[in-house]
């Protein structure tokens, strides 16, 4: 795999694939290369999320506006089983690096394009982020705080579930179909597109329903007392989600009470004791509950532990830690182990 994409959504699905046995050669700008090598926190001078998205790979390190750029690429797309890129549509031809000129170099090429927007359309152009996307899909809007305002997402979405997800599910395919016909192909990852899939309740309201719901009302959006966070009385709060009767008629048991009961009666309920009871309470219980926890409180959960999550390691130039764990069965991906975080230009062209 050659990898020109930078940042989160390319490195992320790039690095799933290296967890997984591929070859990774990260192309990168001489001298600063990914803008995310220079990200806090910082681990003996290197980045540590640059180490966690990049475990294993190896990084060449070429300007690509540069005379014979191309000339020493060319005999590593030639070989190349996939290249994954993530510019603007446009830049990639514009440096002779475009889908129409590598697939006549290598006609198997997998070339996937990660963008904010896709290939065409209205905003195929346009810069964004994250946040931009999920605001322009809707997603961004079914959930608002007390004042109206919406939520800040916890997590990115649409870079990791519209971006680097969809880049391997699509990838996987494209080399199961080059297997049956020979013939590569491009692939338009646009995560402003893929993030239509997490509104499924609000779509299948709006065009069932007739009227699009409104902030805070889809069953796990805020419309009901089965599937809401509530705060305790030392300050932390119950993540409640007993949808299902079953679950529901054991967490009023739990709570005591009864099965009519409104969200502000949960919440009063929940709010007079602290989360030391409410861990009593809820203990052996079927009732879809958690306590909030911290990233330090889950880091340290002894069930990720059990299940070895982060029992493979990431090495830097000065120092060393748990690597990031990724959606790969672990019959499909090497036992655990060392692997480094790749110094910038230590691969040569002839990689």
């Amino acid at each position: 795999m050659v990898d020109f994409s930078t940042l989160l959504p390319g490195p992320l699905a790039t690095l799933i694939l290296a967890e997984a046995g591929a070859e990774v050669i990260k192309v990168e700008r001489p001298g600063t290369g990914d803008d995310m090598r220079h990200f806090p926190p910082q681990i003996a001078g290197g980045s540590a999320v640059f180490a966690l998205l990049n475990r294993g790979k190896r990084s060449l390190a070429l300007d690509l506006k540069a005379a014979g750029a191309m000339e020493r690429l060319r005999p590593l797309l030639a070989r190349a089983d996939v290249l994954v890129e993530q510019f603007r549509p446009g830049v990639m031809d514009r440096l002779g690096l475009g889908y129409a000129a590598l697939s006549a170099l290598n006609p198997g090429l997998i070339y996937c394009s990660i963008t904010g927007y896709g290939q065409h359309g209205p905003r195929a152009h346009l810069a964004g982020h994250d946040l931009t996307y999920m605001a322009d899909s809707g997603l961004l809007g079914l959930v608002a705080g007390a004042d109206g305002t919406p939520v800040l997402p916890p997590a990115l979405v649409a870079d990791i579930g519209g971006g680097a997800y969809p880049a391997v599910i699509n990838i996987l395919l494209a080399l199961q179909a080059r297997a049956r016909s020979g013939r590569g192909c491009q692939l338009d990852i646009s995560m402003h597109d893929n993030l239509l899939p997490f509104a499924f309740a609000a779509l299948a309201e709006g065009f069932a329903a007739g009227g699009f719901p409104a902030a805070n009302t889809l069953l796990t959006h805020g419309g009901s007392p089965r599937y809401q966070i509530y705060r305790m009385a030392d300050g932390r709060c119950l993540a409640a989600a007993p949808l299902e009767d079953k679950f529901w008629r054991a967490f009023c048991d739990a709570a005591g009470l009864p099965e009519t009961a409104g969200t502000a009666e949960v919440a009063t309920c929940v709010a007079a004791h602290d989360s030391a009871e409410w861990g009593r309470r809820l203990a052996g219980r079927d009732v879809c509950c958690a306590i909030v926890a911290t990233p330090e409180e889950a880091a340290a959960d002894p069930h990720f532990a059990a299940r070895g999550l982060f029992a493979h390691r990431v090495r830097t130039a000065g120092g060393e830690l748990p690597a990031l764990p990724v959606p790969v069965d672990p019959q499909f991906r090497a036992a655990p182990g060392i692997r480094d975080s790749p110094a910038l230009g230590e691969a040569g062209a002839d990689s």
